[in-house]
């Protein structure tokens, strides 16, 4: 007997709707392999529908005080903490994560954004009135820049809706927002929670594939695109947007070097490294996947991290043993299963390096050692459990190899030496470094890259300040 698939449909303009011509995409559980749910597979008319509702909701909104606006995102993260068990079985629905840790890893947090972002509402910086010139005075106003088009990935869809949505709609902009076409069922749930506080056309979700994606950046209407993702859709982002100078925010793939020094406690940074390697299924651009341990410590190390990725479970999101559930799509498992399959002879694969079963996207931990600093799976972005290791010789050889990739998003350091840990923080071209420690993020702090990790900030006052824009206003002191 065949199960009735749960119909989702786009929010726009306070509306639930289905795709304009009726289209659907199937959306499958990652855990299972086995589809639950359609949800529309916008075109056209629906994204000239939703910029529409945006567009008109927009004067209101801007217009509304930072404090309406405050009050309206902590009303939205107290929703968030009452409706958690919903979150939750959504976000595991559309990822196959464990659901104890999407609720004491993910809800926290999220709610701890949006009321960050509620604060920030109410705290818009700029330089001070005064007279730059006699007899005028100057001062700075900051404004939300408009409508914004803002594509969320598959990895985090819950949180990273967060990190678009509430920035945005705490400077005054008004939203549409695109869930990755695997992973919208959290994002249609945020839309019913959102839709009952905000005012219509506010917070607006369409559903699709790239090609509502590439509809959306290329739409006329909205003064900013922002997009989470892969690098080659960030290239095709930025082009697209370039054609009508549309404000670009870009966070996308990386390759973050964990550089462990000699005199590190091996067992407690193999304990934090294998963690935030393995985390999400190493689906994470900020993921520790590519360590750099130095030769006097390498098989040590080597010998240790393969023993924890034997320890540590992936499995079905109700087993509360497992660290991580399956890859999200059978796409990105034959790309996981790719970088094993091409690995150059003088590779060795230490743990893992094979699929889990027969049901569902599950990939084992993986550790690669023997590498060298051109080979494929150092300079690219595998996406999964798979952590590569390499030596180095000395400070200036652990810098050349940590910033030779074209990625520059997050990396960590492993030292008791404080000097060196400094020196380090300066050499390595990332936006984010640890020391110590890998992955955590708090609201107070950017997230955000360089290189082709992509340019603009998440999280953070300069998150915020990537939603508005800056307008000088000087006026005559005569009559």
């Amino acid at each position: 007997m065949s199960t009735e698939l749960r119909r989702l449909r786009n929010y726009i303009g306070g509306e639930f709707r289905d795709a304009a011509d009726g289209r659907t995409t199937e959306v499958v559980n990652p855990a299972t392999g086995e589809a639950y749910a359609t949800a529309p597979l916008s075109g056209a008319a629906d994204v000239d529908a939703a910029m529409a509702a945006a567009a008109e909701a927009f004067p209101g909104w801007r217009d509304t005080t930072p404090a309406e606006r405050q009050r309206a995102l902590l009303k939205i993260a107290d929703a968030f903490e009452e409706r958690a068990e919903e979150l939750i079985a959504a976000e595991v629905e559309n990822t196959g994560k464990p659901a104890g840790l999407t609720r004491s890893e993910e809800i926290p947090p999220m709610v701890d954004q949006i009321r960050f972002f509620a604060g920030a509402a109410r705290m818009l910086e700029g330089k001070g009135a005064g007279e730059y010139m006699e007899g005028l005075t100057s001062f700075v106003r900051r404004e939300p820049v408009g409508v914004c088009a803002q594509v969320a990935p598959w990895n985090y869809p819950m949180m990273m809706a967060v990190w678009k949505f509430a920035p945005a709609i705490a400077a005054g902009n008004t939203v549409v927002l695109k869930p990755s076409d695997t992973t919208p069922a959290s994002t249609v749930l945020i839309a019913e929670i959102l839709g009952s506080i905000l005012p219509k056309g506010v917070f607006n979700v369409v559903c699709g594939d790239r090609e509502t994606g590439r509809l959306m950046v290329e739409h006329p209407t909205p003064a900013m695109a922002s997009i989470t993702g892969s690098v080659r859709a960030g290239m095709a982002v930025a082009e697209s947007a370039s054609k009508d100078l549309k404000r670009v925010h870009l966070e996308l793939g990386g390759k973050a070097p964990v550089v462990v020094f000699e005199d590190v406690d091996i067992a407690k940074a193999v304990a934090g490294i294998s963690e935030a390697g393995y985390f999400n299924a190493g689906q994470d651009c900020t993921a520790a996947t590519r360590v750099l341990v130095h030769e006097s410590v390498h098989d040590e190390f080597v010998q240790a991290l393969a023993k924890a990725a034997s320890d540590i479970k992936t499995g079905m999101p109700d087993d509360e043993d497992v660290l991580y559930g399956p890859l999200n799509n059978p796409n990105q498992l034959k790309q996981v299963e790719g970088f094993i399959e091409r690995l150059p002879a003088h590779a060795r694969v230490e743990a893992g390096g094979k699929r889990v079963g027969d049901q569902g996207y599950f990939y084992a931990p993986t550790v690669v050692s023997g590498l060298k600093q051109g080979d494929e799976i150092i300079q690219k972005e595998v996406f999964g459990p798979v952590i590569t290791v390499q030596s180095f010789t000395d400070e200036d050889q652990a810098v050349e190899y940590a910033n030779g990739v074209e990625y520059a998003l997050a990396s960590s350091v492993w030292t008791r030496d404080h000097a060196r840990a400094m020196r380090m923080s300066k050499k390595l071209d990332f936006g984010c470094v640890w020391i110590n420690t890998h992955i955590p993020l708090v609201a107070e702090m950017p997230h955000g890259g360089f290189k082709k990790s992509g340019y603009g900030k998440d999280l953070s006052a300069y998150g915020f300040d990537d939603y508005t824009r800056i307008k000088h206003v000087m006026t005559s002191l005569e009559d």
